[in-house]
C-alpha cells in the first residue's frame, strides 16, 4: 500500500507526493507504520509500529488501512495485538480522509475487543493528535516510555492558539500515570519482558 494525493496538496512550493517520496528515504518502510506477525520472547503477536521518520508518524489512509489489516489478522489468528505509537497526529495533507482514520481504527479496535482480543498499546515520544484521540488510548493495557509527550495538542500548539503556557511536566508520561491515563511506565530496554509478562498474565499466548 502506498500513499496517494487525494487533495492534490501543495505547501510552500512542494507537493505531498514530493514530501512522501523524500520521507521514504528516512523511514524504515514506505509509510509511517510497519505491521506484521512477530514474536516477543516466543509469544506470537500481531505487531504494528509507527515510524516518526515518515512525515512525523502522521496517520493517513495507508496507516489506517495497515493498522486495520493488522487488527483483522489478530482476530483471524487469535493473537494479541501490540501497537507502538509515535506520531504527530492525523496527516494534514489528506484532510478529512486522514481524520476518518480515527473512527476507522477505533471501530476496528472495538471489533477486536468484542472478540476478546488483548490489545497492548505502547506510547513513545511523542504520541499526539489524532492518534492519541483514537486507537492509542484504547488499549486494554496502556504503557508509556519515560518522559514521553502524550496528548492531543502539544504545548506549542496550545501556547500559539489559546496563549496558555502549560506547567512543567504536563502531558508527560509521569503526569499521565499520576492522573490515571496510563497503566504503567516502562523503559524501552525492559519493554519486551514486560509485554511478554502481560501476555502470559492475560492468558493470550
Amino acid at each position: 500500500m502506498v500513499t496517494t494525493d487525494p487533495l492534490d496538496f501543495h505547501f510552500r512550493g512542494t507537493t505531498y507526493k514530493d514530501r512522501a517520496e523524500a520521507a521514504q528515504s528516512r523511514a524504515a518502510g514506505k509509510e509511517a507504520i510497519l505491521a506484521g506477525k512477530a514474536f516477543i520472547k516466543g509469544r506470537a503477536v500481531c505487531l504494528a509500529v509507527m515510524d516518526f521518520n515518515y512525515l512525523g508518524g502522521s496517520m493517513g489512509a495507508v496507516v489506517g488501512e495497515k493498522l486495520c489489516a493488522a487488527i483483522d489478522k489478530a482476530i483471524e489468528d487469535k493473537l494479541p495485538l501490540v501497537v507502538v505509537s509515535s506520531s504527530g497526529g492525523a496527516r494534514m495533507h489528506e484532510g478529512v480522509v486522514s481524520l476518518g482514520q480515527m473512527a476507522k481504527t477505533s471501530a476496528a479496535i472495538a471489533r477486536f475487543d468484542d472478540m476478546g482480543g488483548l490489545f497492548i498499546s505502547v506510547l513513545t515520544d511523542p504520541t499526539t493528535g489524532g492518534v492519541t484521540a483514537s486507537f492509542a488510548m484504547l488499549g486494554d493495557v496502556i504503557i508509556a516510555e519515560p518522559g514521553a509527550l502524550i496528548g492531543f495538542a502539544g504545548p506549542r500548539t496550545i501556547l500559539e492558539t489559546i496563549k496558555v503556557e502549560l506547567p512543567d511536566g504536563f502531558q508527560r508520561s509521569e503526569f499521565l500515570l499520576e492522573h490515571g491515563f496510563l497503566d504503567m511506565i516502562v523503559h524501552r530496554k525492559n519493554m519486551r519482558s514486560e509485554i511478554a509478562r502481560l501476555i502470559d498474565y492475560c492468558g493470550k499466548s
